[in-house]
């Protein structure tokens, strides 16, 4: 007999493992329907993603739930929870001797177990029902954790109309995380799942009051009189539901890369993602109907992301609303000068005050302009990036070479996307190739970052990818230029930028179709674009007048902190240097040093100015003076005593552009009377038709006076320029035509290809 009985447990025990692997319990992770949900670092949810049956559900852990609401659901529901197989059997045993009692259910006697399998497998209310139930309690505790099931219900649960789980129920009526519950929402969202849409706090506020004192009058002998006392005091105030929607494209990015995931953990700061979408929100009253928005804060420590807004408002179609232009591909505009001009440091090209030229210039045909039409002369490499000058730009692209410095702005992470069939080319710098907002804050962290830029992160696990951009020093000099104009502007206006603490640039392409603004703070990155995200123009919008504001306010709200005094590296240190050479100081005659500036230099570096690119010859040469008259002479033709005087060349486009003083000093003086046949570098071009100090009269009936610009002799084509700004251009042996609005005194320049040039001055009246 007990052979027989032996064999007959085991055979019933092994039917039943058998019928357990058959008819497995359905675990979530097999059959439940998936909603997915994004939150933020903190667990905020950003946006959730439901699942067919439109159910919001947010998967927690049992350690972001408040223990409050452990201990009573725990009490009200299942006391034996943490010892019973599945089952109860004298839970079961009371609940049906009260039945038998009463003729009706007194207590339920299911377990929060039986309860979790019901959630996943909803069975009638029949006594086949309750059976089925404590089968799938059994095999989920043979299976799973007690912690594991009790996660199950929390995530589960119903909560009324669209909502499950305890998370999903405290932020929809709530407005907090599970985690901060108090005693007296700990026990409303305890018997919520009771009668879920009989209870719902939002609907029928005084039938939630009354059903939570149940659970709090449960929990007196735990909680003590006084505890509950306070509770019961807390009224039942719930807010309408309503979806999460914070960071909505940044959201659907990462449910794209991470598609089965039930729960996708980001990097996103909550507080700063609202601040940033109020902050483009606000700014949508003065943006034309279809302009868009986007904007990017990276954490410069970790490369973290901690702001992603991808369009101006998701619900406004009219702006492309679905457009992600965080990811889209525009031409930056001016705004990878930064990074150009921090390779010609460490290539040893430039320091920070390089003569550059900001004149009309020809490069084999390529003919930039600056963006207000007019030029500067002479500027040192500081001022022209803090100005945003073309031409000297494109001058030191053309040394280090458009494919070099596309290739190194591959090398450290910023991929550029150039016309098919193209080969990089000098408007490169100017807007000629397409990069994301992504990858040019993701360049721009080099700045704050030693010279190493990253790749942003929009998960903490993510790995953590980062090149080399910039050394370390030429990172320093280009953040300081940015930030408070280098050491020029120190001397001037005493570095008030870098009490701002933000080195930023901007950037317009052409036709206004996209405004920029990136930059860095001690802390964080950000990026700014502004434009239609189908790249129609938007005249008089600009990097600097449209998007540079809205940085700065951005800046305003996730770093508020002091910046914090830098130190420059070992590589950098500063030395006074001459124009035109461009040599040390110390290594310069002085009478070859016409100007004295101070310079950022990496590694000692102090290089000459660039070779003249329309004038050959040494930048240093000697020039014959007659002893007697101190005019110009040749050996040649010279008849009395003769002195050699030791002379720097300014390039010759900038000649034009010398004030008087200078031009004194560093130009050499007329040619003596025998000498009459030698010429000066400006020879060649005489501006005819209008002379030097002539007045120019209005006619009676007030209109204002056009003059016709001639000139004699010339190359090519001739520029024409007023007050230094850019007036026109004409083939040699053409005259332009030009209209003087208002009275004042003018400055007529013209110039060739070669060089050559006139200037006259007059006074209009």
């Amino acid at each position: 007999m007990k052979q027989a009985l032996r064999l007959t447990l085991a055979a019933a025990l092994a039917l039943l493992l058998l019928a357990d692997q058959i008819f497995p319990p359905p675990l979530p992770g097999r059959s439940a329907p998936r909603a997915q949900l994004v939150v933020a670092r903190d667990g905020t949810p950003l946006r959730a993603f439901p699942d067919r049956a439109h159910i919001w559900r947010h998967p927690v852990r049992i350690e972001e739930v408040s223990p409050r609401y452990i201990e009573a659901l725990i009490a009200y529901e299942d006391r034996a929870f943490w010892w019973h197989p599945g089952v109860n059997p004298w839970a079961l045993l009371r609940a049906a001797g009260q039945w038998a009692r009463h003729g009706r259910v007194v207590s339920g006697g299911s377990t929060l177990t039986m309860q979790v399998a019901r959630l996943l497998e909803p069975t009638p209310h029949t006594l086949a029902g309750k059976l089925r139930q404590m089968a799938r309690a059994v095999q989920l505790e043979l299976r799973c954790s007690k912690r594991e099931i009790i996660e199950i219900y929390l995530t589960f649960a119903p909560m009324g109309g669209v909502l499950e789980g305890v998370e999903a129920a405290s932020r929809a009526y709530l407005g907090k995380p599970a985690q901060r519950l108090s005693d007296s929402e700990a026990a409303l969202l305890t018997v919520l799942p009771q009668a879920p849409s009989l209870l719902r706090p939002d609907r029928y506020p005084e039938r939630a009051r009354m059903a939570r004192d149940k659970v709090l009058a449960r929990m007196q002998s735990r909680w003590g009189a006084a505890r509950i006392a306070d509770a019961r005091q807390e009224p039942v105030i719930a807010q309408t539901v309503r979806e999460p929607l914070l960071a909505p494209l940044f959201a659907e990015r990462l449910r794209r890369l991470q598609p089965r995931a039930a729960r996708i953990e980001s990097t996103l700061d909550a507080s700063v993602q609202q601040s940033v979408e109020q902050l483009l929100s606000a700014r949508l009253t003065v943006l034309p109907a279809r302009v868009s928005m986007a904007a990017l804060v990276v954490d410069n420590a970790t490369l973290e992301v901690r702001a992603y807004a991808g369009s101006a408002d998701f619900a406004d179609e009219a702006r492309f609303a679905h457009v992600d232009m965080v990811q889209a591909a525009r031409s930056p505009g001016s705004a990878l000068k930064p990074f150009l001009y921090g390779l010609a440091l460490d290539e040893g090209l430039i320091h920070s005050e390089s003569l550059l030229a900001d004149v009309p210039q020809s490069f084999s045909g390529y003919q930039p302009g600056n963006f207000q039409a007019n030029f500067s002369g002479p500027v040192g490499a500081s001022e022209a990036l803090q100005r945003s000058l073309n031409v000297p730009a494109v001058e030191v692209l053309e040394q280090l070479g458009p494919q070099r410095f596309v290739s190194a702005l591959r090398r450290g992470g910023l991929k550029l996307e150039l016309p098919r069939g193209a080969t990089p080319n000098l408007s490169v710098i100017l807007g000629g190739a397409a990069v994301t907002l992504e990858g040019l804050v993701g360049a721009y962290t080099a700045l704050a970052r030693g010279g190493v830029s990253g790749r942003p992160r929009y998960r903490s696990d993510a790995p953590l990818e980062e090149a080399r951009m910039l050394s370390e020093g030429a990172a320093f000099i280009i953040r300081d230029v940015l930030e408070s104009g280098g050491p020029v502007a120190r001397q001037v206006d005493g570095g008030v930028g870098t009490r701002r603490g933000i080195a930023w640039k901007t950037g317009t392409s052409f036709g206004f179709r996209d405004a920029w603004a990136v930059g860095v703070s001690d802390h964080f990155a950000v990026g700014v674009w502004v434009g239609r995200p189908d790249g129609t123009p938007n005249p008089g919008f600009f990097g600097a007048n449209i998007a540079a504001p809205l940085l700065v306010d951005i800046f305003s709200v996730v770093d508020d902190s002091p910046p914090q005094p830098r130190t420059p590296p070992a590589s950098v240190s500063t030395t006074k240097i001459c124009w035109p050479l461009g040599t040390r100081r110390e290594a310069t005659p002085p009478e070859l040093c016409h100007q004295e500036r101070t310079a950022w230099m990496v590694n000692g570096t102090a290089p000459p100015t660039f070779p003249d690119r329309l004038r050959g010859g040494a930048a240093r040469y000697t020039d014959q003076r007659d002893a007697a008259s101190g005019l110009r002479v040749r050996a040649a033709c010279a008849s009395g005593e003769v002195h050699s005087v030791a002379m720097a060349r300014w390039p010759a486009a900038l000649e034009p552009w010398l004030d008087g003083a200078l031009r004194e000093r560093a130009l050499p003086p007329a040619w003596a009377p025998a000498c009459a046949g030698a010429h000066a570098p400006e020879a060649g071009l005489k501006i005819v038709g209008v002379s030097d100090g002539e007045t120019i009269r209005r006619a009676g009936n007030g209109l204002p006076p056009e003059l016709r610009l001639e000139a004699r002799g010339g190359q090519e084509e001739l520029i024409w320029l007023l007050d230094g700004r850019q007036i026109g251009r004409v083939p040699a042996g053409r005259a332009l035509a030009h209209k003087f609005r208002d009275a004042g005194r003018y400055q007529i320049t013209v110039m060739d290809d070669a060089g050559r040039y006139d200037r006259v001055e007059i006074s209009v009246r």
